[in-house]
């Protein structure tokens, strides 16, 4: 499917989500019935954002541990609803009260039950990475455009107003001049370093929904509490952080077709039996400029992740706490952030479904973003540059 096939097939999706929401009828109490699985770190902060706008309402939780679970709605004992708790998502999603599906499993899931749930008529919230292989886009993308549903990935950085503001008034009125480089650095993940001790398996874990469409090993405890460190079932720094900055810069500079990549990383240090790397630097290549990106789990000193752009009349340091502008004659401006991003992007998701607005980050937006991400692994597992040639 080419990129013009894509983008008719989501004009008419749009269209007959515009038609469909606006006909619904908003009410003072009309609310959002959510769903939720994968009860892990990131569905306990994306979930917290979605209850607090106020028009969510937690109707259903999905995870394959019942300790999960269990812990999960005891962090929301104090709401207004009794939400369901299942093992199996196909249980969740043929629930009549949920409207809304937040996906936040491992990664090497999310395509699959964003089918299924995009399948069974539910508006979905996909964390990101949007595809955990390239080779899963032509199945989202059908799903996609053969539903009538809102579908949100999680980029929550282009729901951001200083995001905006930076694209409008920096990019767009041309103050960097010609810009060349756009530097990408994010250390420090202190939950990636854990030594994780053997265990037996807990019986209230089901492994074999855990792994799902990845290849069938025996219960590891690491792999389970750590699934980070393996690429059956994540990709590592290159797959949780590129994908956050290569979206941020390809949006930017409008330019979502990287021509080359080189991943070079390794374990430096921590020997714990992961796979993907503590460390990793890469370069992607664009038409007229490069991306570099350097991230480490270790604990380096990086109190301002950001996207460093350098141009021939300025630089620009664009973070998630807000933005420096510097211009070579000498003037500065810095914006800072106000609000969380969890809650704008939140918000963006349920006036998509109450209102018929538009999503911040479409699906095409998801899968633009890990394009450079899945040339980086592709350089990195071979060692060898590769090309745009198998990813167009």
């Amino acid at each position: 499917m080419n990129r013009r096939e894509f983008l008719a097939g989501s004009a008419t999706a749009a269209a007959a989500l515009s038609a469909r929401s606006y006909a619904r009828v908003i009410g003072a109490n009309d609310r959002v019935g959510l769903g939720v699985i994968g009860l892990g770190r990131r569905g306990t902060i994306v979930s917290s954002a979605l209850l607090a706008d106020g028009r969510a309402q937690l109707s259903a939780v999905s995870d394959v541990y019942d300790a999960q679970t269990t812990q999960f709605l005891a962090r929301v004992a104090g709401s207004d609803s009794k939400p369901s708790g299942h093992v199996a998502y196909q249980d969740l999603i043929a629930r009549k009260d949920v409207e809304a599906v937040l996906i936040a499993t491992p990664d090497h899931l999310h395509v699959t039950i964003a089918r299924d749930s995009l399948a069974a008529g539910k508006h979905v919230y996909l964390e990101k990475p949007t595809l955990h292989h390239w080779e899963e886009r032509a199945v989202l993308v059908e799903a996609v455009q053969s539903s009538k549903s809102v579908v949100q990935c999680g980029t929550q950085q282009r729901s951001g107003a200083h995001y905006l503001r930076a694209k409008e008034e920096i990019f767009g009125r041309g103050k960097l001049g010609k810009i060349l480089f756009a530097r990408a650095v994010w250390h420090n993940f202190p939950w990636q370093q854990r030594h994780i001790e053997p265990s037996p398996q807990p019986a209230g874990l089901d492994w074999a929904r855990f792994l799902g469409p990845a290849p069938k090993v025996p219960y590891e405890k690491v792999r389970y509490t750590a699934w980070r460190y393996f690429p059956d079932y994540g990709n590592g720094l290159l797959a949780d952080i590129l994908t956050h900055w290569a979206d941020v810069a390809q949006w930017m500079l409008d330019d979502a077709r990287p021509q080359s990549a080189t991943a070079l990383g390794g374990i430096f240090q921590l020997r714990d039996g992961r796979q993907n790397p503590d460390t990793v630097s890469a370069i992607v290549r664009y038409d007229s400029w490069n991306l570099s990106f350097e991230s480490s789990v270790l604990s380096i000193r990086n109190e301002k992740p950001s996207v460093f752009f350098e141009g021939t009349e300025g630089t620009l340091d664009l973070s998630r706490e807000g933005y420096v502008f510097r211009s070579n004659t000498g003037a500065e401006e810095s914006v800072a952030a106000t609000e969380s991003l969890e809650k704008t992007h939140a918000r963006n998701f349920l006036d998509s479904i109450l209102r018929g607005s538009r999503v911040s980050a479409p699906v095409e937006a998801g899968i633009d973003a890990s394009r450079p991400v899945q040339m980086a692994l592709r350089s990195y597992w071979s060692q060898q540059t590769v090309s745009n040639s198998d990813f167009s």
